[in-house]
């Protein structure tokens, strides 16, 4: 092999690490998405509708489609909801 592909071969390894132990893709085992909760610009990923794919661009606070990380078990105590909770309320409207 040579000093070339060995170059590409490390890089591609080093890139494909950090991908997978970045945050956006291993969600913490502590944390649940609730939905309901997120202030206009403080959600943090794409919302249930699809009008968007990415953080911090929800437009409405409370929106029953967007979501924040939580800890675990709390979400019921900000009076947030699940992902099946939120759909079922966005069939609603």
């Amino acid at each position: 092999m040579n000093q070339r592909a060995m170059i590409a071969a490390a890089a591609t390894s080093l890139m494909s690490l950090a991908l997978l132990s970045s945050p956006a893709m291993a969600q913490d085992a502590g944390k649940e998405k609730c939905f309901g909760i997120a202030k206009a610009g403080q959600n943090d990923c794409a919302n249930l509708s699809g009008t968007h794919s990415c953080a911090g661009q929800s437009k409405v606070d409370m929106a029953k489609d967007e979501w924040k990380y939580v800890a675990k078990g709390t979400c019921k105590t900000m009076k947030g909801m699940t992902a099946d909770e939120a759909k079922m309320a966005a069939k609603k409207v």
